[in-house]
């Protein structure tokens, strides 16, 4: 098994690249200034965002479906490995680094709303791909979080350095919104075959094995995070994934409720309920009257 260590601290990130620690909780990291390093995997502990200035070409992952090729920005938060094996080989680095630990932004404005930029739960595979222009946007909010950096800390620091990422991470929410819309071609093919994945989920019997199927489960099975997949869907259809779902859900009980010679206990279990009285509140949240209802209407 691959050996994996851990890096808790900004000190620690730094010793490893073996550059200064100026600020406890947080730094920038241009790497043109770093010697070859060779690499691991590492559990961080640490926020972190790359920005890799690596040709589309050079991408290991693939570049069929990437916008721009002047920037890929990756982000981690504290509970994620991240990083490569390479087999006891240096390799120089290009491009930047904003790290900065948990304890930076508890307390703020940006720590209570941290969850809300879900793109740090993305895949690296769902990178985001800048054009020269965003580029340029990203690096001099990174210019001016490490000029901040390199100050003397004083009772303001922390409140201009927060304010700082904050202002990045805002761009980056920006730029993530045009990348959906960019790709609105092969949203649409995500969202074809969620709909094909329901289709079969329901029409199997793979709800009476498995139970409902949940958001983070449609995501595994079309290779996507949870977090990019429900983005995505919200973005093409102005619904949550869950809704998307539920509303499927819904759909496939109408034609099943006008089966006279089947059970509303009977139908709840086919669409995945462990409980009856669980289909029929849900049925009557998304159609306002409940099963029987419904079934005398036939």
């Amino acid at each position: 098994m691959e050996h994996v260590d851990r890096i808790d601290t900004v000190k620690q990130y730094n010793n490893y690249l073996k550059v200064d620690t100026l600020h406890p909780l947080v730094n920038v990291v241009n790497f043109d200034e770093v010697p070859a390093i060779q690499y691991y995997r590492y559990y961080m502990g640490i926020y972190a965002v790359f920005l890799k200035d690596i040709n589309c070409g050079d991408m290991v992952y693939g570049c069929q479906n990437y916008d721009y090729d002047d920037g890929t920005l990756v982000f981690i938060s504290p509970g994620q490995v991240y990083g490569v094996n390479s087999k006891g080989q240096l390799i120089k680095p290009t491009g930047y680094a904003l790290i900065f630990h948990p304890d930076l932004i508890n307390g703020t404005q940006l720590g209570k709303a941290i969850k809300d930029y879900s793109f740090f739960s993305y895949e690296v595979n769902e990178a985001l791909h800048l054009s020269k222009k965003e580029r340029k946007t990203i690096v001099d909010c990174l210019h001016k979080i490490s000029a901040e950096i390199e100050m003397n800390i004083d009772r303001h620091s922390k409140t201009l350095i927060v304010s700082n990422i904050e202002l990045f991470l805002n761009y980056c929410m920006r730029y993530y919104d045009r990348q959906f819309i960019t790709r609105s071609n092969i949203n649409k093919d995500i969202l074809i075959r969620f709909e094909n994945l329901l289709n079969d989920y329901f029409r199997s019997d793979k709800a009476q094995m498995i139970g409902l199927p949940s958001v983070a489960w449609c995501a595994e099975q079309l290779y996507l995070s949870p977090n990019y997949f429900g983005d995505l869907i919200k973005k093409e259809t102005g619904h949550t994934a869950l809704d998307y779902i539920q509303t499927k859900l819904i759909d496939e009980a109408k034609n099943k409720i006008f089966d006279v010679s089947k059970s509303i206990n009977e139908i709840a279990n086919e669409l995945g309920f462990k409980y009856q009285q669980h289909f029929t509140r849900l049925f009557k949240q998304k159609t306002g009257m409940t099963p029987n209802e419904y079934r005398m209407l036939s």
